[in-house]
């Protein structure tokens, strides 16, 4: 027996946060956190509005989102090609599968001192960096996706003589979304993650960056204002990839109706 989906209620997620702020605001109320450690969230809400106030949030946000938007991008479309070739392919998959799985055994923060020797401490070795991250989920996944795809799609494909490209859209395509967008919502959270990494080597804007700089003069205030920033993008970030997700996969509800 298959139980129906129940109906998303809007804003259930914010629900967790939430009760994590109250808790915070009643523990910094009643003492029982130094602020020397934590500061209050009304001090954390006072800075807020004081770097909103001065500009350097929103510079640094821009910053923050333009190098985690290219390292998304090019993780993704790499991800995705190499699963293409190595799902679809058999000499693709002796090539490139082996590959990946030892970049995914590999730490993205063991590779940033070779990413300096070989790329300088520019943007270019940050955004690379945030490549590799997202690009090895969106691989997993979307590999795994396509190696699951029922053999009797393909055979009916191959029945009704699919062309090449008919049949990349109407099996290889639906088959492997579920597995990529399960990915994407990894690889994003692999984009910021690095993207807290590759801000603190040499860079001079971004959130990162901001909360070192907050660190190094013991403003916890401001370090909290920027976790709560990665926190809040990462929520929305994954919000709106799920939303796509059900949209794209709406076709999936209706076969389990």
């Amino acid at each position: 027996m298959r139980l129906a989906p129940r109906p998303a209620v809007p804003g259930q997620r914010l629900l967790g946060p939430a009760l994590v702020l109250l808790l915070w605001f009643v523990a910094s109320g009643l003492g029982w956190i130094s602020p020397h450690k934590i500061s209050p969230p009304e001090v954390v809400a006072g800075s807020f509005m004081e770097l909103i106030g001065n500009g350097e949030l929103q510079a640094n946000l821009l910053a923050s989102l333009q190098r985690a938007a290219s390292g998304l991008f090019w993780g993704v479309t790499a991800g995705l090609a190499l699963a293409l070739a190595a799902g679809l392919t058999r000499i693709g998959d002796a090539l490139l599968d082996g590959l990946v799985q030892i970049k995914r055994a590999i730490p993205n923060l063991a590779l940033i001192p070779l990413a300096i020797i070989w790329f300088g401490i520019g943007e270019e070795m940050k955004i690379i960096i945030i490549t590799l991250g997202v690009l090895v989920p969106i691989y997993i996944n979307t590999h795994a996706a396509l190696r699951g795809i029922d053999r009797r799609y393909v055979e009916l494909a191959e029945s009704l003589s699919f062309s090449r490209g008919r049949f990349l859209r109407r099996i290889v395509l639906p088959g492997s979304l579920p597995g990529f967008f399960v990915g994407l919502r990894l690889g994003i959270t692999h984009a910021w993650t690095a993207l807290v990494v590759v801000e603190t080597v040499n860079a001079t804007s971004g959130i990162g960056f901001m909360m070192t700089q907050a660190r190094i003069y013991g403003q916890t205030e401001i370090v909290l204002v920027g976790l709560v920033l990665y926190g809040v993008l990462g929520l929305a970030s994954d919000s709106a990839v799920r939303f796509l997700e059900r949209r794209a996969l709406s076709w999936r509800q209706v076969l389990q109706a």
